[in-house]
């Protein structure tokens, strides 16, 4: 009895968001957003998440802090309540992320931390919709079957540094930054509050380029099967087309834009 109470301290229930991602044919990836998709409850447990692979779990976690960076950055809704939401996910996500994958397998409180963060960030991005990140990686996933969370991190950094040139957009990376608990264990005198905007965007880019090679994780397009000569164009094209997503995004991507991103990540 007293194990069992232990297990239900573990558990967190919550509300979730109002969204689903669907494949349609062979290769596209569409979202459905409606609020009867709304379920009354989620169940947060750790314990479920134990045998989850590393990879597995490094990705999702990087796609769990894409979430919270494009709901913060977004264009159109971004707003209090997702902001709030988004800075409590990408803290939690950031400190523990290491922990999940590369520590302890059985540190439940981390995992426990993971969920939290990564439902908050969805709250988030329920809110404040996400962006040229996902357009991106769209594509990626739909044609060359890489898994979402994967794509979404091999185009991060590359979607960091091209939205960095907008000053609002970097203005607000700079905001973020301070929160990211990896980036403050290893950069703290260039992430500390007196240091530069610039600083503090280019060592949060920094974190999202080592951040998966740390995990394991591939970070060229070229490991995922895609081909230079043949296929940057489909991605382009494919990405051009994600209409719902890159209005949300704080700098406007242009096809020629997408081909540069593209042609980095590669």
């Amino acid at each position: 009895q007293q194990q069992q109470q232990q297990q239900q301290s573990r558990v967190e229930v919550v509300v979730l968001l109002n969204n689903s991602i669907l494949t349609t044919g062979e290769n596209e990836k569409k979202g459905v957003v409606d609020p009867v998709l709304l379920p009354d409850w989620a169940i947060l447990d750790p314990v479920l998440t134990v045998s989850l692979p590393p990879k597995v779990t490094a990705a999702t976690g990087i796609d769990a802090m894409v979430h919270a960076i494009e709901a913060y950055t977004s264009r159109l809704k971004k707003n209090e309540v997702s902001d709030g939401f988004a800075k409590m996910a990408l803290r939690l996500l950031s400190e523990n992320i290491h922990k999940v994958v590369t520590g302890d397998n059985g540190d439940l409180e981390a995992r426990l931390a993971m969920l939290k963060g990564s439902l908050y960030a969805g709250i988030a991005f329920a809110n404040a919709p996400v962006a040229a990140v996902h357009a991106l990686a769209y594509p990626i996933g739909s044609h060359f079957h890489v898994p979402h969370g994967l794509s979404n991190s091999l185009m991060l950094p590359h979607v960091l540094k091209f939205n960095a040139k907008d000053p609002a957009a970097k203005a607000m990376y700079a905001e973020l930054a301070p929160l990211i608990g990896g980036l403050l264990s290893n950069s703290s005198s260039s992430s500390s509050s007196s240091s530069s905007s610039s600083e503090k965007v280019e060592n949060m880019i920094a974190y999202y380029q080592s951040l998966p090679l740390e995990l394991g994780l591939e970070t060229q397009l070229r490991q995922v099967g895609v081909n230079q000569d043949d296929d940057i164009e489909l991605l382009v094209t494919e990405a051009m087309k994600q209409t719902r997503l890159l209005p949300n995004n704080p700098r406007q991507v242009l096809l020629d834009d997408a081909r540069r991103i593209y042609e980095e990540a590669y």
